[in-house]
């Protein structure tokens, strides 16, 4: 059974993917019935029709292949058809006695114009046909004007223009539900970017306000404490406190503005060309200007692709800026980068012993720069311990990105250790630009 059903359904929908062929076969099996059906009697009403008591005329069958072959363009031409069919219906009934049941052809073209057309077309022309075709019925036919056959006439073409017309509205009715369906969807896709346009606009207010009133504030306690370096020490360090109050407050204000952007999960959309190996150099010496001493060991830092490159650079870049701010004091840090078969694998060590929290926490990395680290032109002031930022989290989402692995953790004997393993090749589709992976940043 379930088989049977299957196959039904597959002859279904195939034929309504080939109108052509369904019209086509529809014709044949019409042809079929009006044959077969010209060879029956009704008889005088008082019994069962017999079949075979009459034979079609050669006449008849002609017109019967005729109009059965004009359903096949009923969907192209449904007016005309419907005129062919009767036409030639009208001429059987006025030719032929008894006439064969040509008129069914007449029925399905009628049911065809009321489908596809409008409820005033389908009043006229049904109409029309109705009238038509029942008045050669009882003019022409041998039988009485008020027989059977001839009010079935009425009947069956009626029947068709009220099918046709439920066919339509049912259509109609079908397709304005999608309609609106479709138009809601459209409507809440627009409100969706309207709000998110709305709160990006909030969030860069936000931003706007955090910047101009803490760097107008550090401004200000900066020259306050040059203008006294020389003749009030004290004041000058009071005025220092203040500006290290203010950026610190800032900081804090800006973190939380860009972890609602974060969340949001867009990607960033780069105004600089991204970083990489190539300036590691740079990036180092910035961490041994602010005094962290740190040896490299990096061998084929040219020949990563770019997605895996920038990748490494920044695990790096986060990794020494956690150093720089939780190790301690005569910290010092190791940083290599090597190939091992189909992956480079990234290291950064230290000895820094550090604060008890610093360790374990939440992440080797973070800070307010770039996708959690300093900037590239210092160290930075990442969090990714004690702060709560996201710098740990957004090195793994990188590392994991590309399809690497990382991971983080005290060594034995003191200091802290951070591993990421990254494949030669990239996977496709990887944008090859800062911030994609996550990251707590400025850029974000």
């Amino acid at each position: 059974m379930t088989t049977l059903s299957s196959g039904f359904a597959r002859a279904r929908r195939w034929l309504r993917d080939h109108p052509l062929a369904f019209d086509a076969t529809l014709a044949f099996c019409t042809l079929v019935v009006m044959i077969c059906s010209s060879f029956t009697d009704p008889g005088d009403g008082h019994g069962p029709p017999a079949f075979g008591a009459r034979t079609p005329e050669l006449f008849s069958v002609l017109l019967m292949t005729l109009t059965a072959a004009a359903l096949v363009l009923r969907r192209r031409r449904p007016m005309q058809v419907l005129a062919v069919t009767a036409a030639l219906a009208a001429v059987e009934y006025v030719l032929m006695d008894p006439p064969a049941p040509v008129v069914m052809s007449t029925v399905i073209a009628l049911y065809t114009v009321a489908s596809r057309t409008d409820r005033p077309t389908t009043w006229r022309v049904g109409l029309l046909t109705m009238g038509g075709l029942t008045a050669a019925a009882m003019v022409f036919g041998s039988t009485p004007w008020y027989s059977q056959e001839n009010f079935g006439v009425f009947a069956w073409t009626g029947l068709a223009s009220a099918a046709g017309d439920a066919v339509r509205s049912r259509r109609a009715f079908v397709d304005a539900i999608r309609e609106r369906a479709e138009r809601a969807e459209r409507t809440r896709e627009e409100e969706a970017r309207r709000r998110v346009a709305e709160e990006r606009l909030r969030i860069a207010r936000d931003l706007h306000d955090v910047v101009a009133h803490h760097i107008a504030l550090v401004n200000v306690q900066a020259g306050v404490a040059a203008h006294v370096m020389d003749k009030r020490p004290d004041q000058a360090k009071e005025a220092l406190a203040h500006v290290r109050d203010a950026s610190r407050s800032a900081l804090n204000e800006l973190r939380v503005t860009v972890g609602l952007l974060r969340q949001q999960g867009d990607p960033e959309a780069p105004t600089e060309p991204a970083p990489g190996l190539a300036v590691l150099g740079e990036l180092v010496a910035t961490f041994r200007n602010a005094g962290l001493p740190v040896e490299v060991a990096c061998a084929d830092r040219d020949r990563l692709p770019a997605a895996v490159d920038l990748a490494a650079y920044r695990v790096i870049q986060e990794a020494l800026t956690n150093v720089r701010k939780h190790a301690g004091a005569g910290a010092r840090a190791e940083v290599s980068v090597v190939r091992v078969g189909a992956t480079a694998e990234v290291t950064v060590l230290d000895n820094g012993r550090g604060s008890a929290g610093r360790r374990p926490g939440t992440g080797p990395a973070g800070g307010t720069g770039p996708d959690g680290g300093g900037p590239a032109g210092g160290p930075g002031d990442g969090d990714g311990q004690a702060g709560g930022g996201h710098g740990l989290v957004g090195m793994r989402e990188r590392v994991t990105a590309l399809g690497g692995a990382l991971t983080a953790g005290p060594r034995y004997g003191g200091g802290f250790r951070v591993h990421a393993i990254l494949p030669v090749e990239a996977r496709t589709g990887e944008p090859d630009r800062p911030g994609t992976a996550g990251g707590t940043g400025l850029r974000r």
